[in-house]
């Protein structure tokens, strides 16, 4: 259930809790401070119920909106819906705090949630960080996570999570470049020589110090050949000598 629905579901089911029981257990924070629904979502998880620990902090949103621990609980919120494995609700949930804090103490760590959520989306990352994998598959999420981390070290170079972003955005630039050279190769497969060609230029462009590169300046070479564009074919050959003989 998403981060919407579960607000909806909430508010609908206190609402209908005013006109009657209808026989059921009533609420038992219904009287619950601010203080106690935070502390209970927090304790929540520790315990590792994200699910639980979501209800607390969505309760304390919806009955005390104004005050330090709503903010509070927005915050924790993202974390704790990318713990239970809801990265649609999580990146709204990032997306709100930030346009609603965006100069909190803590915004940059909401960055970085962001990326890594942004990652989690693609199963195979989520469980390995295996570039064989993630260059096989639509490089889009690598993409969406590249500009969350770094956007994250643009605005914020000091932030304790800035050296392990840019870390995690030289890996993703492979992994992007892997997935090109794939491309290029399926256009190979295919005699598409002009676009395998393109391909294979825009990985030299772009992702120039990754190891696919090497095999972008092949490509370029073949696909020139084929298309009788020789000189172009000889320059790629050449700069690929180059880069082997390093």
């Amino acid at each position: 259930m998403t981060r919407a629905a579960r607000i909806i579901a909430f508010a609908l089911a206190a609402a209908l809790a005013g006109c009657a029981s209808w026989g059921k257990e009533q609420d038992i924070t219904k009287d619950w401070s601010a203080q106690r629904l935070y502390d209970a979502a927090k304790a929540q998880m520790a315990n590792g119920d994200y699910e639980k620990a979501i209800e607390y902090y969505e309760k304390l949103e919806v009955r005390y909106p104004f005050g330090v621990l709503a903010m509070q609980a927005q915050l924790d919120i993202v974390y704790a819906y990318y713990k239970f494995d809801e990265p649609a609700s999580a990146l709204a949930a990032a997306d709100r705090f930030i346009k609603l804090h965006p100069l909190h103490p803590n915004v940059d760590y909401v960055y970085y949630l962001k990326g890594l959520i942004t990652l989690s989306e693609e199963k195979s990352v989520l469980e390995r960080f295996i570039p064989e994998h993630l260059s096989k598959s639509n490089p889009v999420a690598a993409l969406e996570a590249f500009r969350a981390f770094e956007e994250l070290v643009q605005r914020f170079p000091e932030s304790r999570y800035a050296e392990d972003s840019r870390q995690r955005m030289l890996y993703l630039k492979v992994v992007v470049a892997a997935h090109e050279v794939l491309v290029a190769r399926y256009y190979m497969k295919r005699e598409a020589w002009l676009a395998a060609a393109n391909r294979a230029r825009y990985v030299l462009e772009n992702y120039e110090r990754t190891p696919s590169a090497t095999d972008a300046l092949d490509i370029m070479a073949r696909a020139y050949r084929r298309l009788g564009l020789d000189d172009l074919a000889a320059d790629a050959m050449r700069v690929l000598e180059l880069n082997s003989a390093r």
